[in-house]
């Protein structure tokens, strides 16, 4: 069998399914899926757990998280996330997304699912009407890049896990990190045209042998130019 670069500790490979789901139950879910479809994505909107059959990825976007946790139980599709994680699938959240799956979540504290080995303080920036545009930087494929970043009541950041690692800086501050199969952004990439990550995740969920292996795309903090 040939060696998965993206497997760690056991965890399985990234799957050969190419689909990338768009979780709908509130939120810009919509813009995702603009984005996906602008950047060649075959994308479907997910609002069930059988939904999730067949799909590369799930994305779970911003909007307000103590509002999606109380969306997510009914319906099971908390168990869903964990299992299609666990079962190789590729997820990717959003600010309120990012928060879902952050280990510990501070300031205030609420449950999350604790897929992603980061720490979050909750709408850091202020309020909706201290959202900002600005420039920040993404390390895809080795490769840096300066791109505009749309934060909108913003998660940060705290603490970054020894397993995760940081591909994009926003005035020095960690704004997407990754773990094995799952990613996480502060910001809403879907928001900005001309931003090359909608187009860069659906070419590594098409193409998982595209990413390189942990430790050597974006590295530490301290390997992205602030």
């Amino acid at each position: 069998m040939q060696e998965d670069t993206l497997s760690r500790n056991g965890s399985p490979p990234f799957p050969k399914r190419s689909t990338i789901g768009v979780l709908g139950l509130q939120g810009d879910f919509d813009a995702h899926r603009r984005a996906l479809e602008a950047a060649g994505a075959e994308v479907r909107e997910v609002r069930r757990p059988d939904q999730l059959a067949g799909l590369g990825a799930l994305v779970v976007p911003g909007g307000e998280s103590t509002a999606l946790l109380r969306l997510l139980a009914p319906r099971k599709m908390d168990e869903a996330i964990v299992a299609f994680h666990r079962t190789g699938g590729v997820l990717l959240g959003t600010c309120a997304g990012l928060i879902l799956f952050a280990k510990e979540v501070a300031s205030p504290g609420q449950p999350s699912l604790g897929l992603l080995d980061v720490t979050v303080d909750r709408n850091a920036f202020g309020r909706q009407v201290d959202s900002f545009v600005d420039q920040g930087r993404l390390r895809l494929n080795g490769t840096e890049v300066e791109t505009e970043m749309v934060f909108i009541r913003a998660p940060r950041i705290r603490r970054v896990g020894p397993e995760v690692e940081v591909l994009g800086t926003w005035n020095g501050e960690p704004v997407l990190v990754r773990q094995d199969r799952i990613f996480g952004a502060t910001f809403h990439p879907e928001m900005s045209p001309q931003s090359p990550f909608p187009q860069w995740f659906a070419q590594q969920v098409a193409s998982p042998q595209a990413i390189a292996p942990l430790g050597q795309a974006a590295g530490s903090r301290e390997d992205i130019t602030p």
